[in-house]
């Protein structure tokens, strides 16, 4: 695990985005994707936040998955941001909505590790399965609309889910290879 250190770095990216944003913008110097934004968008969402509350419940979910994602392997976390990043290109593209925060890849790296598991049918890869789905399966009402609160991405939250799906998929292969 000597990549622990990466998600706390990213987490503290976010952090210092959102206090220069509240101490110097009065919250509004917010970093989101979305149809007529600069395509940069992609990259600053995740660490744009609207304010304290959604980055906290963000990074109490974020450091635990990434923490079990490296578990795996930094290849696997890389992975995870990837097709995440990648399915949120048609998002950006058609959905009329803007989006930020960092729970589209909280939502990938519970995709990813809801599915490996099953994939690889190693027994600690089905146990880190289980315990995700155990730990955070409640989350996944989010991903249908109906149940998703007002405000929220719900298509953000289900292109995080969908990428980490494919970024297991796609390590899996990459494993069976080796």
């Amino acid at each position: 695990m000597k990549y622990i250190l990466v998600p706390f770095i990213l987490v503290l990216i976010a952090w210092l985005q959102e206090i220069l944003d509240q101490l110097l913008f009065g919250g509004m110097w917010n970093l989101p994707m979305g149809s007529g934004l600069p395509w940069w968008g992609l990259i600053t969402a995740p660490f744009s936040h609207s304010g304290f509350p959604h980055l906290f419940s963000n990074t109490i979910v974020f450091l635990p998955l990434s923490i079990f994602v490296l578990s795996r392997g930094l290849r696997d976390y890389i992975a995870i941001w990837l097709f995440v990043l990648f399915l949120e290109i048609p998002m950006v593209i058609f959905w009329p909505k803007i989006s930020h925060g960092l729970s589209g890849v909280v939502y990938g790296m519970l995709g990813y590790l809801s599915f490996i598991g099953f994939l690889e049918k190693r027994p600690i890869s089905i146990l880190l399965s289980v315990i995700c789905i155990c730990l955070y399966g409640n989350s996944l009402v989010a991903l249908i609309p109906i149940f998703s609160p007002v405000g929220v991405s719900w298509i953000g939250h289900l292109s995080g889910f969908v990428g980490g799906f494919l970024a297991a998929l796609a390590t899996f292969k990459e494993t069976r290879k080796s």
